[in-house]
């Protein structure tokens, strides 16, 4: 009966220990309809703020017409944030600066997942236990050491105060160092055999077949970096400094809370975020599929 039983259990296991939906249209329909209900929910507040930038202010703080506004859509909200503000300035920080902490982030934590994934060294096993005990740390806890830090090598008001704190990144040396424990060692054994370093090796061997998960790590790098608002708004005092997140809050606090105007400067800042994530889906869906992010 035993075996029999476990005979029955096994049969009637899903292949590859995986939850599927089976041959029944009935399943998949109710699946599609709450993945497509659950979809309309998380649009449905993005669409408002769209709708809402389109609006007069007058329209925009009637609740009777959050549709259709009763004197029509207006690009009123964006002409007057372009023109109050210095945005073509304020982008052009926002993409300097995200993508040099890009550059940089993706740089020192491929190399630290490599040092952490495919060397020995003293302490190894304690600096990596350290850095994941850093993954839980708060950035806000270390906004006043790194504001005494810029302000001891008079960093302050320059790219550099913004850029270098925001390099850290605890989470990215972990990804890239399990994404390291999973590609083969063969091919590193065989790079040795010809004669290669551990720097020939990350170069020239790691790296190339690591292109999705590294193109994976900089979007998440870049859309974080783009969006920061409390390190730039600290460390630099400077107008011509101010990131796009900044700039936005100034002219808000000085001209006071409107929402269409609010809203139309919303949709400026994430509108290079949305062209990047499209620019750049293959990427993400293929190493969230290959290479781990997905908890395989």
């Amino acid at each position: 009966m035993r075996r029999r039983t476990a005979g029955v259990r096994r049969r009637s296991a899903p292949p590859g220990g995986h939850l599927t939906l089976g041959p029944s249209r009935l399943a998949r329909t109710l699946a599609l309809a709450v993945l497509a209900v659950l979809a309309a929910v998380w649009l449905l507040p993005m669409a408002w703020a769209v709708l809402t930038a389109f609006k007069s202010e007058q329209d925009a703080s009637d609740p009777g017409h959050w549709f259709g506004p009763a004197h029509g859509f207006t690009l009123h909200g964006f002409a007057t944030v372009w023109e109050r503000g210095d945005l073509p300035l304020w982008m052009l920080n926002s993409f300097l600066i995200s993508a040099a902490v890009t550059v940089v982030t993706v740089l020192v934590s491929a190399m630290a997942g490599y040092a952490f994934s495919r060397t020995l060294f003293a302490g190894r096993r304690w600096l990596f236990a350290l850095t994941v005990a850093a993954v839980v740390v708060p950035p806000q806890i270390l906004v006043v050491p790194w504001f005494r830090q810029m302000l001891t090598l008079h960093l302050l008001d320059t790219y550099a105060a913004v850029v270098l704190p925001q390099t850290v990144a605890p989470v990215m040396v972990f990804i890239l160092k399990k994404h390291f424990d999973s590609l083969p060692r063969e091919l590193e054994e065989a790079a040795r055999i010809d004669g290669a370093g551990h720097w020939r090796v990350f170069w020239s061997v790691l790296l190339p077949l690591s292109r999705p998960m590294l193109a994976a790590v900089a979007i998440f790098v870049f859309i974080g970096a783009w969006n920061n608002f409390l390190w730039p708004f600290i460390s630099t005092s400077d107008p011509a400094l101010m990131t796009l997140p900044v700039g936005i809050t100034a002219v808000k606090d000085a001209y006071g809370v409107q929402y269409a105007q609010t809203m139309a400067s919303a949709v400026l800042a994430a509108l290079p975020l949305v062209l990047v994530f499209l620019f750049f889906q293959r990427q993400i869906v293929k190493s969230v599929a290959t290479t781990g992010l997905g908890g395989q």
